[in-house]
């Protein structure tokens, strides 16, 4: 169902890899899964063949490019957590922002030879999920999400730019996203006419995980049932 397939960088003479996972029949609209620190692993290609079992074009770039192309980790060996805590430091979510609005224009121009697909959303994940909101923010994507998305709190100065839908899962004994953290994130979006935000009592960072040990099955299934409707929502 998937293979990788590459992708113009904006404003650079470079190329960048994606998973891309495509429906059986013509896309209903296109979700970009922007991954964790752990690169495109096995998680999030799972992800997108999950996606394009349920319809959708979905394209996961390789966030990490520019300096650890290709890199795949699993956060169960605590050796590639912290080569993934590397990566995270060296990684300058403006890029990634232009990256993913290199996506946006490829798929909305026609992806490898697919048909263009003009609604475009994306989902992303811990260091991803910070960057569904600066896309929300930064681009015209359709429709974002983020699950337990790191470091929001320190950019609510652009929650005025989101245009369209929004939705963040934040789960409450996130030990990357702290209480107060968790709090300003509410008090600054929860009046927002564009955000939904949804917290999961009990549950840490990487609840929704497709493999490993951090995942929590009833709060991956509530969390991606929102999304999936959301979605449903927003791209048709």
């Amino acid at each position: 169902m998937g293979e990788m397939v590459k992708i113009n960088a904006l404003g650079e003479d470079a190329l960048f890899p994606a998973y891309m996972a495509t429906p059986s029949d013509n896309a209903k609209a296109a979700i970009i899964v922007i991954p964790e620190i752990f690169g495109v692993n096995a998680g999030i290609r799972q992800k997108c063949d999950k996606l394009a079992a349920d319809g959708y074009l979905a394209v996961a770039p390789d966030i990490f490019w520019r300096f650890a192309p290709g890199v795949e980790l699993n956060p169960d060996i605590e050796a590639e957590l912290q080569e993934a805590f590397s990566y995270f430091g060296q990684y300058d979510a403006d890029d990634g922002v232009k990256d993913i609005e290199a996506v946006v224009r490829a798929i909305r121009g026609g992806l490898a030879g697919k048909l263009p697909v003009q609604k475009v959303g994306c989902v992303g994940y811990c260091l991803g999920g910070r960057l569904a909101y600066m896309a929300a923010a930064r681009t015209d994507i359709s429709a974002s999400v983020g699950y337990y998305g790191v470091m929001i709190d320190q950019m609510l100065n652009e929650s005025h730019a989101i245009a369209n839908p929004l939705m963040l899962h934040i789960p409450t004994a996130d030990h990357f996203v702290g209480s107060e953290a968790q709090a300003a994130i509410h008090a600054g979006l929860d009046s927002h006419p564009k955000v939904t935000l949804y917290d999961y009592e009990g549950l840490d960072h990487g609840f929704a995980t497709e493999l490993g040990d951090r995942r929590d099955d009833a709060g991956a299934k509530l969390a991606d049932s929102r999304s999936a409707a959301f979605f449903t929502e927003h791209l048709s």
